[in-house]
């Protein structure tokens, strides 16, 4: 019997191939994954390991408000260099310098621009001479406060040189410097993991880097003869006490790694749940290639329990060959997702400003996830099949091949019962109610209803397809193609099924995310009474922010009735992480910010106070006249009393503190100013003033309200673009399943196709036939799609009207062009198959059995 099934396996090599190659991508995907955070995680592993090779043991201030990688950047606060002398005179210490080191600086290329940096940070530091790690390569050492020197990786993105006037920005607003050193590190390298890194004299560094004079946020200490970097550790640590940090070189580069690796572990999930999406489309294509290939061996199959074979061997050997796919389809797409995660790591070093790889490696979960997806996803996609081919009767051997059309009845139930499930699963989720498991609800809540529905399809196949054939039964090709694509409801159901999933995400997607943009659009039009706004688009870890002055002066032109400026950042309120704003000008935000409300509003703010919506209020339980605590980035806890609590739309953000807060702020310039003009100011009078006065802050600039919206909502075309190349992989498999359904069904028409061509059919009428079947099919599960698709948004923005999305957009032009691709793809995955159908030979397809 495993003889035999191995056989007829090989004799049918197209179909191996056609039904393994989803596997193959969907394994790709998987294994691709897990290659690529491997090779990033050991890169950076070795990266902070050079990073942290010649310090002994670093002494750091305790952060006053820890931040993880994904929320931004961390604050290490300034401490006296009273510290730095007081270690440097404890036994076991052979050297200690004091250390600025802060994220924050930019240099302004030779264009004029900001250098941007997409992931690395972009660090201002004080010179304190070579080492064996770094060294000057062109110039010499800054010497005067009006110097600098910069690493080779920024100097080349900048296209700048030894002797060139430059500016930069820091927490200050913009400075001009000389630059007249540029230093790389050993090994020939010009950054340390794509940083730009920008060093000052220390005075300079302190003032701009800190914020405040003779204070430094690191000592790097030097153990004497005998003494380890654990010993020397653990004595300063007892020293200085809780209020620092204190670790070994050893333990800074371990920490660092383990931080970025966070950040690769949700990128890692990221991929693994769109190639779970490849692989439940890979599933159905699976499905649908077993039951065909069942109908099409029944007499085989029939012969075979005629001459002996038990119900279990016959399951046997449908499953035997599903093994033997999902082996071949883990080996292929292993390799190809080693390939391709080596690409990827590739991309991503050059992305990041040139990253020095480590070398290409295979994890173990590389391997075992591959062989472990592709051999489930083929035997579970095969069993259904395999125990309809248990229960194939010896008496068809004496018959042709049947294929009777099945009562739907149970499968009509089962999908009810599923999409239910999958419904009820959904709204739980979305409700909130579901606790710390909301993300995996949700998720399960999709899977049952993509399921649900696929149960479905066979029910509304045949009179939909009837529908859609019609357009095309102008001629005897259109009229056969769409017979054929309603004769059997199960098969065309799963294949359209396929494609309905990739689609349905896609849509799904952009009914949200345009739903968010109108939402967001909208309430800006009715809450923002602002003619210009004056806001930076972020390219980088930092906030596009302006010099506080530009706020004065912008209100003293001619035309201005108001200005707002708007600082924000993430703070510890009563133990809880939020996000608290400030203002420098309460009055104006009450002018400008929900103008067109009728309840009232804040206009002013004692350095004590704070002003809460009513949602925070609700949240933290305060009324007026309580108190709240509240630690910034820097600086000591504050104690506020809560003088007014307003409704939601007449705050822009949920707590508002007096501008003295600022101060403590990671950032502590605004990011955002609005500007209301006098009734009758044109708008073109007032904008290139305004320009001119942010020309020394390259990264911000002067746009009016509607710009500026389409300029947030940018972001969202950005992330809709990045989604639907991911689920791009989806919609391929589902265009192969297409392919595989139609090359199948050929060979198990062989016959038919013989007669048709020998009573007059000709070849090209014939690949019109095909074509049209093709096209009904996919355009078909592209209407699945977006049906499904617009009812999944819906529902998902239903459930955040209370976050701010209160508009529901429905993508009218883009669900019809995926209608419309959906007909291309019918036309391009028909190509094979109707080539071979009209390659057929008349006499021996009559003659076929």
């Amino acid at each position: 019997m495993l003889r035999a099934t191995l056989k007829s396996l090989l004799a049918r090599k197209v179909r191996l191939v056609l039904s393994g190659l989803a596997v193959v991508l969907g394994v790709m995907f998987v294994s691709g994954a897990f290659v690529l955070t491997d090779t990033l995680g050991r890169s950076f592993d070795a990266i902070f390991a050079d990073a942290y090779e010649g310090i002994d043991v670093q002494v750091a201030a305790k952060p006053k408000l820890a931040v993880s990688e994904t929320e931004g950047e961390q604050v290490s606060p300034p401490f006296p260099a009273t510290v730095l002398d007081q270690v440097r005179t404890l036994p076991g210490v052979s050297g200690a310098t004091g250390s600025v080191n802060a994220a924050g600086a930019r240099l302004i290329g030779s264009n004029g621009k900001v250098v941007t940096s997409f992931g690395p940070p972009q660090l201002g530091s004080n010179w304190t001479g070579e080492s064996g790690l770094l060294e000057l390569r062109e110039g010499r050492a800054p010497q005067s406060d009006g110097e600098i020197v910069v690493n080779a990786a920024l100097a080349k993105a900048g296209k700048v040189t030894v002797g060139d006037r430059v500016g930069v920005l820091t927490l200050a607003p913009k400075q001009e410097f000389t630059l007249v050193g540029i230093f790389g590190y050993s090994g020939g390298r010009d950054s340390i993991g794509g940083a730009n890194e920008i060093h000052f004299t220390t005075p300079v560094a302190q003032r701009l880097m800190l914020g405040a004079p003779n204070t430094y946020n690191g000592i790097i200490l030097t153990t004497a003869d005998g003494v380890s970097p654990e010993q020397l550790r653990d004595d300063v640590a007892a020293t200085l006490g809780d209020g620092y940090v204190v670790k070994t070189g050893e333990q800074l580069s371990a920490d660092a790694a383990a931080g970025l690796k966070e950040g690769l572990s949700f990128f890692n999930r990221i991929l693994l749940g769109f190639a779970g999406v490849a692989l439940l489309v890979g599933t159905f294509l699976i499905l649908n290639t077993f039951s065909i290939i069942v109908a099409q061996r029944t007499r085989e199959l029939a012969l075979m329990r005629a001459i002996g074979a038990s119900s279990r061997q016959v399951i046997g050997s449908v499953l035997v060959e599903a093994v033997t796919i999902g082996l071949l389809a883990s080996v292929l797409g292993l390799a190809a997702g080693i390939g391709v995660g080596a690409l990827l790591a590739y991309v991503f070093g050059q992305f990041a400003g040139g990253l020095t790889l480590a070398g290409l490696g295979v994890p173990p979960v590389a391997v075992l996830s591959s062989f472990g997806v592709g051999l489930v996803i083929t035997v579970v996609a095969a069993l259904l099949p395999a125990l309809r081919a248990s229960r194939i009767p010896p008496i068809a051997a004496m018959q042709d091949v049947a294929t009777p059309d099945r009562p739907l009845t149970r499968v009509t139930l089962s999908g009810a019962v599923v999409t239910a499930a999958g419904a009820g699963l959904l709204a739980l989720g979305l409700s909130g109610n579901a606790g710390d498991n909301t993300l995996v609800t949700i998720l399960t809540g999709v899977l049952l209803a993509f399921i649900g529905v696929a149960l479905l399809t066979p029910l509304i196949s045949r009179p939909v397809v009837s529908l859609l054939g019609g357009l095309f039964s102008w001629s005897v090709p259109g009229k056969l193609g769409r017979l054929n694509s309603g004769r059997n409801p199960r098969r065309t159901a799963i294949t359209a099924a396929a494609l309905m999933v990739g689609i349905a995400l896609v849509t799904g997607v952009t009914v949200i995310l345009d739903s968010a943009k109108a939402s967001i659009a909208g309430q800006a039009e009715q809450i923002i009474d602002a003619e210009l706004v004056i806001a930076g688009e972020q390219t980088g870890p930092q906030t596009p922010t302006f010099d506080p002055t530009v706020v004065d002066r912008a209100a003293a032109l001619p035309g201005v009735a108001a200005v707002a400026g708007l600082y924000n950042d993430m703070a510890e309120v009563d133990g809880e992480r939020r996000f608290v704003n400030a203002a420098t000008d309460l009055a104006a935000v009450g002018r400008i910010w929900g103008a067109k409300a009728t309840a009232g509003t804040v206009t002013t703010l004692r350095p004590d106070q704070v002003a809460l919506s009513e949602p925070a209020a609700k949240e933290l339980n305060k009324s007026v006249g309580d108190r709240i605590t509240a630690q910034f980035a820097r600086g000591e806890p504050h104690t506020y009393t809560v003088s007014a609590i307003v409704p939601e739309d007449r705050l822009p953000g949920s707590i508002m503190l007096p501008k003295e807060a600022a101060a403590d702020f990671t950032q502590p310039q605004p990011y955002l100013a609005l500007v209301q003009l006098t009734p009758g100011t044109p708008v073109a009078q007032v904008q290139p003033q305004l320009e001119e006065l942010v020309k020394d802050s390259p990264e911000v600039s002067v746009a009016d309200r509607a710009g500026f919206i389409a300029q947030q909502n940018g972001q969202f075309d950005t992330l809709l673009q990045m989604i639907q190349i991911l689920l791009a992989l989806a919609i391929v498999i589902a265009v192969l399943g297409i392919i595989n359904t139609l090359a199948l069904s050929v060979l198990e028409r062989t016959r038919e196709l013989g007669l048709l061509r020998a009573i007059g059919l000709r070849r090209a009428q014939t690949m019109r036939m095909i074509t049209v079947e093709a096209v009904v099919i996919s355009v078909f599960g592209a209407l699945l799609g977006v049906t499904v698709g617009s009812g999944l948004g819906a529902a998902v923005v239903e459930a955040l009207k209370d976050e701010g999305i209160t508009d529901l957009v429905l993508p009218w032009a883009q669900m019809g062009l995926f209608v419309g691709l959906a007909a291309l793809i019918g036309v391009i995955a028909a190509v094979l198959p109707a080539i071979r159908a009209a390659r057929i030979n008349v006499l021996g397809a009559i003659a076929h059995d």
